[in-house]
Order: structure tokens, then C-alpha cells, then sequence
């Protein structure tokens, strides 16, 4: 009896410990997934400013550096650096980037020697006039891809589609600056500006697929964005890729609707972020909860078990002490049961006391005939005086007077009782019939 009411609380224990067990583990994956959307944000804005940079580079080859079309603070190299060195200065980590140089050989790169290239490649890009958009598009891209990449198989709880929705406009948008500004594109040129328009479209579909408030906020986009149909008509242009004359406003034009556009794009995807933030926040709150809940269960437990160790002991004792008095009225009972046999056995035969001993039914024939009996003789103005034995005593008339109607009654109902038995099956001697007078 002590040992019963320790497997409940023993099962209790276990219970809390594994729940307290799953908080912890949800609370560490959530905290795991707060660092990486951290990581992604930081990684993040450098691809944003690595984006920018790139198109802003290629503009300024389209335009020879020509200071004529650098109206807007989009073309200033310098700023644009600047803010891409803030970024780079920003980051927390730094991921292990994959580039792919020659088309086989992989070079991983560390913070410092990434920065340094960087450098190098500017440089050239201002100092040199040797440097081509294809060279621009394969430096950027590749290290924009490397970074992405890392985001793809590392930030798994979110979806990325986005980032590379991004990417590939504004490898499209570099083409198309270049269709404006040249007045056509090469074969090359406008199969790559189809393939990553058509990769860009896809990307985002599918991350607004993925987040249902992004499609509204997509298209609260497309509804108030004054240049959205503009860009729309300009691809369509491209796309056809008809010979025209070079036009370099057309083509600073593009190019400000595509960051403005870029810009609305980068809003959603900050808006994805601060929607998983809050989603984490809200599961480390729960997990918080639920693990203060659990470790308030478990020392309540504890508290408790004492408690229940000492009740359980008295009530042990009282059933020791009610068994005891239950086997001493036994006894009793038993004495009295002796007594009442002895009468039984002395006002019946042996045989009927015995099964009536047994709860077995040793007056049905009687209360069979009785309850027939009752039943008919309801239907007349007779009243039933005694049951004696075997007998009937009925009077009519009684209490009430009915004048001369107590002879037609209680001869009436006599011959219904007599045509009655002539039905009346004998429950132990099924072959014969009842036989009254």
C-alpha cells in the first residue's frame, strides 16, 4: 500500500522531466533559428549591397564614367563602396565562401582576403578600361551565388527564394541597361537576360506562394509603385530585343526603375524577416512558459509526495483497523446466519430451506396462478378478502352494495377463472393443466 502511490508520482516525475526535456530542446532549436535569421540578416545586407554595387558598376562601364548621366546618388561609386565596406564591417561571422574560379577549381575565402580582392577588382574597374560587363557580371554573380548558397543549405527554416528572386533581376537588370544604352543585345547577352528574367519570376512567385502575407504586400506593390508598369513594358522590349539607337537617359532611366523596384523587393523580404523574428520570439516566450510551468509542476510534485506518504500511512492504518472490525462482525454475522438457518429449517421442509438458501425460486407455480388470478378478477365488482393456501376467498357486494349484481358477478368471474386455467401452463410439469373449482 506505501509502495502504490509512488508509481503515479514516480510517473508524474518522469512525465515533467521529458516535457521539460522538449522545452529545452524547442528552446535551444528556436534560440538556433533566432541566430541564423540573425546570420541572415547580416549576410543579407551584404548581398543587398553587393547587388547594388554590381549594377551600379556596370552603369558606369555603359556610360564610360561619363558624368553627364550620373544625376542620381545611385551612380556614385564611392557612396555605393562605402556602404558595401559598412556592411562587410558589420558582420558578426563570416561564412565559408565557395568560389568557383575557372569553372572547376574552388577557392574558399576568408573575411580578409574576400575584402582585399574586392579592393583589387574596384580598383581595376575605375583605373582600367579593359574591364568588360561580362567581367563585372562574373565577379559579382559569383560571389553574390557563393553567399547565397551558403543561405540556402545553412538558413533551412526559411525560404530563400526571395533572395534569389533579387539576384537574378539584377543580373537581368545589368542586360538591360546594356540593351538601352547599345541599342541591342547580343544573341548571348539576350538569352542570359531571358533566362535569369524568367528564373527572377519564377523565384518570386514561389516565395510568395510560401508566405501568403507576402502576395499582399506584392500586390499592394504592383497597385501603388508609380514605375511597376513601366518596367513591365520595358522587359517586354527587351525581351523582342528589336535594334534601336543607343539611349543613354533610357537606359539611367531602367536603371533607376529596377532599384526602385529591387528596393520594394528587399522591403518584402525585411518584412519575411521581422514575420520569422516575431515567430521565434513568440516560440522562446512559449518555451519560457511552458518550462517555468514544468519546473513549477515538478516542485510541486516533491512538495507534495510527503504529504501523500503520510496520508496514505493513516489510511493504511485505518483499513487495518476497519479490517479488523469487518472480520469481528463477520463472525457475528455468521452466528446470527446459524440462528436464522435453524428457524428456517424448522418452519419449512429441508428441501425447500435449502434452495431458498441457494436463491433459487421455489414459489413460481403460486405466484404464476396469483398473478393470473389478480388479473381477472379485476374486471368484476368482486373484492379479494384472503389468499389462504391453496384458495380463493372473494366477496361481492362489499364494501359497496350493488344490489342484486353480486350474484351475476362472482358467478361471471368464476367461469372466467375456469376458462382461464384450461390456458395456464405449469412451469415444472409442462404435459399437465391446471385443475381448479
Amino acid at each position: 500500500m506505501l509502495v502504490l502511490p509512488f508509481i503515479p508520482i514516480l510517473a508524474l516525475i518522469v512525465q515533467t522531466s521529458l516535457m521539460l526535456r522538449n522545452i529545452m530542446i524547442l528552446k535551444h532549436d528556436s534560440i538556433e533559428i533566432e541566430n541564423q535569421v540573425t546570420a541572415a540578416t547580416e549576410l543579407g545586407k551584404v548581398v543587398t549591397r553587393m547587388q547594388l554595387e554590381r549594377s551600379e558598376v556596370a552603369f558606369y562601364l555603359y556610360t564610360g564614367g561619363n558624368k553627364e548621366f550620373r544625376t542620381d546618388n545611385r551612380t556614385d561609386l564611392k557612396a555605393r563602396f562605402n556602404l558595401t565596406n559598412e556592411a562587410l564591417g558589420n558582420m558578426s561571422f563570416w561564412p565559408p565562401l565557395a568560389l568557383q574560379l575557372d569553372g572547376s577549381r574552388t577557392v574558399y575565402l576568408d573575411k580578409a582576403t574576400f575584402i582585399s580582392n574586392l579592393t583589387k577588382f574596384r580598383k581595376t574597374v575605375e583605373e582600367s578600361e579593359e574591364t568588360t560587363i561580362t567581367d563585372v557580371l562574373t565577379w559579382y554573380t559569383s560571389v553574390n551565388a557563393a553567399m547565397l548558397e551558403h543561405l540556402t543549405q545553412q538558413i533551412k527554416e526559411t525560404d530563400t527564394s526571395g533572395v534569389w528572386s533579387i539576384e537574378s533581376t539584377g543580373i537581368a537588370s545589368v542586360y538591360g541597361v546594356n540593351y538601352f544604352g547599345k541599342g541591342s543585345l547580343e544573341k548571348k547577352n539576350h538569352i542570359s537576360y531571358i533566362q535569369h528574367d524568367s528564373i527572377a519570376k519564377d523565384l518570386l512567385n514561389t516565395s510568395l506562394n510560401y508566405v501568403a502575407k507576402l502576395k499582399q504586400e506584392y500586390r499592394n506593390l504592383s497597385l501603388t509603385m508609380d514605375n511597376y508598369g513601366n518596367i513591365k513594358q520595358k522587359n517586354d522590349v527587351i525581351i523582342k530585343n528589336e535594334k534601336r539607337a543607343p539611349n543613354y537617359p533610357e537606359a539611367l532611366n531602367y536603371f533607376v526603375s529596377i532599384a526602385l523596384y529591387t528596393d520594394e523587393l528587399r522591403k518584402l523580404q525585411r518584412s519575411l524577416r521581422v514575420t520569422i523574428g516575431e515567430y521565434v520570439s513568440e516560440n522562446l516566450q512559449d518555451a519560457a512558459n511552458q518550462e517555468a510551468l514544468g519546473i513549477t509542476i515538478l516542485v510541486v510534485v516533491l512538495a507534495v509526495s510527503p504529504v501523500i506518504i503520510w496520508l496514505v500511512h493513516n489510511a493504511v492504518a485505518t483499513i487495518q483497523l476497519y479490517a479488523a472490525n469487518l472480520s469481528k462482525k463477520a463472525n457475528e454475522l455468521k452466528r446470527e446466519k446459524k440462528k436464522s438457518d435453524l428457524l428456517l429449517f424448522q418452519m419449512l421442509p429441508p428441501s425447500v430451506a435449502t434452495q431458498l438458501k441457494q436463491t433459487r425460486q421455489v414459489v413460481t407455480f403460486l405466484n404464476k396462478i396469483y398473478k393470473q388470478f389478480d388479473a381477472r378478477i379485476e374486471c368484476y365488482d368482486v373484492y379479494k378478502v384472503e389468499t389462504i393456501g391453496d384458495s380463493y376467498m372473494v366477496a361481492s357486494g362489499l364494501p359497496v352494495k350493488n344490489g342484486n349484481k353480486h350474484v351475476s358477478e362472482i358467478a361471471s368471474m368464476a367461469l372466467d377463472l375456469l376458462a382461464g386455467s384450461k390456458h395456464f401452463k405449469i412451469p415444472h410439469r409442462k404435459s399437465e393443466k391446471l385443475q381448479i373449482r
